[in-house]
């Protein structure tokens, strides 16, 4: 089966232009010890980092770019912090687009390496994830260049490329195959909101048409050196707000409100709240699902299990609630934050008559 076998129930593209580079189906992993060690018996991981260039951006990508295909598009205009980039520079190399992508300004080098070895153009730019001022006069130029016949701009976000962004609520459609019961709260990192409205909308086209049991609570989890929207979901605020990015979380770093307005209000629809935690406890957590989970994620894939958590010790969460975390993107997406994880770790250089007393 392909991730087209939902073809009825995102944007439509026609059967000749359906691209696909075997994204999607990534497992459901329930956690081995840090839920039982933090008093949760049904705690899931899924696991987005299996898709086909290493993150849950590959969902968006299938159906962005064949929309292009439809369309007769050959230029893809596109922002990234990482893995949008990466994830588009794959799906454009399959489809034979050429893809022109503006990174924030601290994008890690591993993933520009993946856009160009795509063939991607990237150029990293000045302030932009930052600053809102100019993230947003970002996206305003590249949405002119967007606008050209034979281009189209590809944003991860409702309010940009709506198309592709159908694409994401595929991750709801496998919840709800693999877990066809209940699932009470779903946390989600979030950067520009995107994938919190995408989840909440796929959750509730499943709630709605039985697949579900009950409408799970979709929890909206930020750095709290970019709490646009969190933080605002939580005090009962109607709108996200723009701040001064400091968060070194690469992946989150949206100083702009992009889609935060309708994550508060998909979010909150279904009785789901936001979650702030600093920096220092995530990479806390991504050496937890590494060293004790088995689970190789680039920081903003551990932000999802750090709200977790926090909920669970602020007694927000019941102990058999069942719990699904994101792991939104692999570990060797950013060298850097491995390198950090292993900071007190080394290879030793051994001569072979010393392994015996290794």
């Amino acid at each position: 089966m392909t991730i087209w076998r939902w073809a009825d129930l995102i944007e439509h593209v026609p059967e000749r232009a359906r691209l696909t580079l075997g994204e999607g189906d990534t497992p459901l992993i329930r956690s081995k010890r840090i839920g039982r060690d933090s008093g949760l018996s049904n705690l899931y991981f899924k696991l987005e980092s299996g898709n086909v260039t290493g993150s849950y951006k590959d969902r968006f990508a299938f159906g962005a770019i064949s929309h292009m295909l439809a369309a007769g598009q050959s230029k893809c205009i596109a922002t990234s912090s990482g893995n949008t980039g990466a994830a588009l520079a794959a799906y454009c190399a399959a489809a034979g687009i050429q893809c022109r992508i503006a990174l924030v300004e601290g994008t890690p080098p591993g993933k520009m390496s993946q856009m160009m070895a795509y063939g991607a153009k990237v150029a990293r730019i000045r302030g932009f994830g930052t600053h809102a001022e100019t993230t947003t006069d970002v996206f305003c130029r590249l949405k002119r260049l967007g606008q050209r016949s034979d281009s189209a701009l590809q944003i991860s976000a409702f309010v940009y490329s709506p198309l592709g962004m159908s694409g994401v609520k595929t991750l709801s459609f496998e919840l709800a195959e693999q877990l066809s019961g209940e699932i009470d709260h779903v946390f989600c990192p979030a950067g520009g909101g995107g994938m919190c409205v995408a989840v909440a909308r796929g959750l509730k086209l499943m709630f709605d048409r039985g697949r579900l049991a009950k409408l799970p609570a979709v929890e909206c989890v930020q750095p709290e050196g970019n709490d646009t929207i969190a933080g605002p979901l939580r005090n009962g605020a109607d709108k996200a707000v723009e701040v001064e990015c400091t968060t070194k979380v690469s992946g989150l770093q949206v100083a702009s409100v992009v889609d935060g307005h309708l994550a508060i209000e998909e979010c909150r629809a279904t009785g789901g709240s936001g979650h702030v935690v600093s920096d220092d406890f995530v990479w806390q957590i991504q050496k937890r699902l590494a060293r004790e989970e088995g689970i190789f994620s680039e920081p903003a894939g551990a932000v999802a299990l750090a709200g977790a958590l926090t909920a669970a010790a602020n007694g927000e969460l019941k102990p058999d609630a069942v719990i699904v975390c994101c792991v939104t993107g692999t570990g060797f997406k950013d060298a850097i934050a491995v390198d950090r994880m292993n900071t007190n770790f080394e290879c030793q250089m051994l001569d072979a008559d010393a392994i015996d007393d290794w």
